[in-house]
């Protein structure tokens, strides 16, 4: 029986990528995008809502589905600190999935990020980690978490810095072997597709995929 799909952070590099996917998928009849501001254009089996993640009345209203996809994030530069940074990182994920649990979604789906820690002494890392561990705790009946490392992919935004971090991390890729192999740059668009496959499967229980992994369950070489 096909599914409704339920994206948030639906306009950055992997969400944008997930929503095309999604779209032209079988095993999803419907695609709901939450959005705090309308910068997504309509399209054929797209339904785009606009919401105030603090507001869990709203929230509670928008999330009706089966799997929720989450692929938001930000960096503490563009959040402009670490209280802001938390509250994309940690906040949003964890209020919307804890939203999507009592609603009665079968899968939850994160995309979180290599290293990912809650011991880590890197704000970034552990934050990331305290994420993972509170939408574990809340026991869905499906749970996917994604670490990859990198992102490379077209940024609407790109900067020269950014630019030349990818080209960085290109030079570097075949330098990481054996344990660093998870460290490896990935395509935001593998990321997609793994996220889809997974929750295709429905596999029950909570599963954890390192930048290998991702690839692996996407179909691309390793």
């Amino acid at each position: 029986m096909p599914q409704t799909a339920v994206v948030i952070g639906a306009t950055g590099l992997t969400g944008s990528h997930l929503v095309n996917l999604l779209l032209h998928n079988p095993a999803f009849d419907k695609v709901k995008v939450l959005l705090r501001s309308p910068s997504l254009k309509s399209r054929e089996g797209l339904e785009i809502t606009i919401v105030n993640f603090e507001d869990e009345a709203g929230l509670a209203a928008a999330l009706h589905g089966d799997a929720l996809f989450c692929c938001i994030g930000t960096t503490r530069r563009k959040a402009g600190g670490k209280e802001e940074f938390r509250q994309v990182d940690f906040d949003i994920p964890v209020r919307c999935a804890t939203l999507a649990k009592r609603q009665g979604f079968g899968q939850f789906l994160l995309m979180s990020s290599v290293g990912a820690n809650i011991n880590s002494r890197f704000f970034y890392m552990r934050t990331k980690g305290e994420t993972e561990q509170a939408v574990t705790r809340l026991g869905f009946p499906t749970l996917h978490i994604f670490r990859p490392a990198a992102l490379l992919g077209k940024r609407p935004d790109k900067r020269l810095g950014e630019m030349l971090g990818q080209w960085l991390v290109m030079v570097f890729y075949y330098l990481l072997q054996g344990r660093w192999k998870k460290y490896r740059a990935i395509k935001a668009s593998t990321v997609a597709k793994a996220m889809i496959a997974a929750a295709v499967k429905r596999e029950p229980g909570t599963h954890i995929y390192e930048s290998d992994a991702i690839k692996e369950i996407a179909g691309e070489p390793l």
